[in-house]
């Protein structure tokens, strides 16, 4: 179990580690949160989930990438299906209420187009057999390399912007593959005045920080008992096949509130802890998060980037 322990926060500091350099609002949120006095530091932010996307073809996908954090100590749970974005989602709880929870989407290829399924297997196919079978699970600095390497070769701008025409997703995935796509801050823990999403929502909006308004800027379950909100993904300069350099979707910040369940609402703010909160997630809010990638959003950024100017 120590083993397991030291792999699974080994793997987990390697995904934020990255993840903090590729994605800017990590820092500005904490660093507004601090000046804020909402925290004293980064640490004492409860991340709430993180999310992987995947390609569902039979080396890769779901099944393969799974293996990685069941043998870590997680568990699998409920299923999703988007079926507009044509894609399946799994979410995992975790050893122990300290760690995040895990949600991971896969994209059905076969439920594109002929052209589109021949284009993205040109690139996974050069995967030949499951790579988690292969990896020594019980080594963080080999797993943490392996979620951060080149799967398939470099796409070129060419296939990305077809790929993107048809699925953005599916070019998030060509380009950015384990990359981690967020991270997410439970709100509903910090100091009173900013513990619910509209309050966190405006002091995000005080400093600046652009939100994914896709159904709102807000994304609430039908029973009311998990509210989430996002940024709008960062802007990388990604470089393609034959030196091209364009600018893409990378990964963005998410917040989340969950409500205390009504049979523990009688409990003192003291007493409450992760268990009498609203578990799990909603295809609804989860649909409208995936967007936070999308053109449609990531296009108001660049616009209040150049305003600024």
């Amino acid at each position: 179990m120590e083993t397991q322990t030291a792999t699974l926060e080994y793997v987990l500091n390697g995904l934020m580690r990255r993840y903090r350099e590729r994605v800017p609002d990590v820092q500005k949120v904490s660093d507004a949160m601090i000046t804020e006095g909402i925290i004293t530091n980064a640490s004492e932010i409860e991340n709430d989930h993180i999310a992987f996307r995947t390609m569902g073809v039979p080396q890769l996908g779901i099944k393969s990438f799974e293996k990685i954090f069941l043998h870590l100590g997680y568990q699998k749970r409920d299923y999703f299906y988007f079926e507009g974005k044509k894609l399946d989602a799994y979410w995992f709880s975790p050893p122990k209420p300290e760690y995040p929870r895990i949600f991971v989407s896969e994209l059905r290829v076969n439920d594109l187009p002929q052209h589109i399924q021949t284009l993205i297997t040109s690139y996974t196919d050069e995967v030949k057999t499951d790579p988690a079978d292969s990896l020594d699970l019980n080594d963080g600095a080999a797993v943490d390399e392996f979620l951060h390497r080149a799967l398939w070769r470099v796409p070129t701008w060419e296939d990305y912007s077809t790929l993107l025409k048809e699925s953005e997703y599916a070019a998030w995935v060509i380009y950015n593959r384990y990359y981690l796509n967020h991270y997410t801050i439970s709100v509903h823990n910090l100091k009173e005045g900013y513990n619910t999403i509209q309050e966190f929502n405006a002091f995000l909006e005080k400093t600046g920080i652009k939100l994914n308004d896709a159904g709102g800027k807000i994304k609430v379950s039908p029973d009311g008992g998990l509210l989430q909100s996002s940024t709008v993904a960062e802007i990388i300069d990604a470089t393609f096949a034959g030196g091209e350099t364009h600018p893409i979707s990378g990964s963005y910040v998410e917040f989340a509130e969950r409500k205390v369940l009504p049979q523990f609402r009688h409990l003192k703010p003291s007493e409450i802890k992760r268990e009498h909160r609203r578990e799990g997630f909603e295809t609804g809010n989860a649909d409208k998060i995936f967007e936070s990638t999308f053109t449609s959003q990531t296009v108001k950024r660049k616009e209040r980037v150049e305003v600024g100017k």
